[in-house]
């Protein structure tokens, strides 16, 4: 009898496996496409190691503020500061400077269970004919829809084309 529940246990056990889940892979949506190659900017996007891998990054600040966690089953489809140099070179709408965007901040932070926000903190520097023209500091940050992953998704996507039209914005007044 115990040789006949081994292998039947056996038997179950093999026949049925589940499964492994593959992640899902995100980025910022479709693309904004430049109009014209005049006026594009070249931009390069830096950032500490620690973004310079595909995982969403979230914070529990009412129970871990030090602690950084990851979403197992949702990733970018690139590097953070990937996606955000395509997103800022794709848009055409800035003038001929030379940028280079210092990435700081890139994640959700949860200010409770049910409530979350994705920051976004970076620094960009303007040159013009070899020249710096300008340094400028951005914050920006807002709630998100749902306090998960598609949350902290959509809202990245909306916080990095603001970033867009806060540098556009920006440019246009130096």
């Amino acid at each position: 009898m115990k040789y006949l529940l081994i292998g039947w246990l056996a038997l179950v056990s093999v026949g049925c496996s589940v499964p492994v889940k593959q992640p899902a892979l995100h980025d910022f949506g479709l693309p904004v496409l430049a109009t014209s190659q005049q006026g594009r900017a070249l931009i390069t996007v830096n950032a500490p190691t620690w973004l310079w891998d595909n995982r969403i990054r979230y914070r529990l600040l009412f129970a871990s503020p030090s602690q950084v966690r990851f979403y197992g089953l949702d990733r970018w489809i690139a590097s953070p500061p990937e996606l955000f140099e395509q997103l800022l070179s794709s848009s055409g709408k800035t003038q001929n400077y030379v940028l280079i965007v210092r990435l700081q901040d890139f994640e959700q932070q949860f200010d409770a269970p049910d409530r979350a926000r994705v920051v976004l903190r970076f620094s960009v520097e303007a040159y013009s004919n070899n020249t710096k023209i300008g340094t400028q500091k951005f914050h920006l940050q807002q709630s998100t829809k749902t306090p998960d992953a598609a949350g902290a998704i959509s809202g990245f996507a909306d916080l990095a084309r603001q970033a867009g039209e806060k540098i556009e914005g920006w440019l246009a007044g130096l």
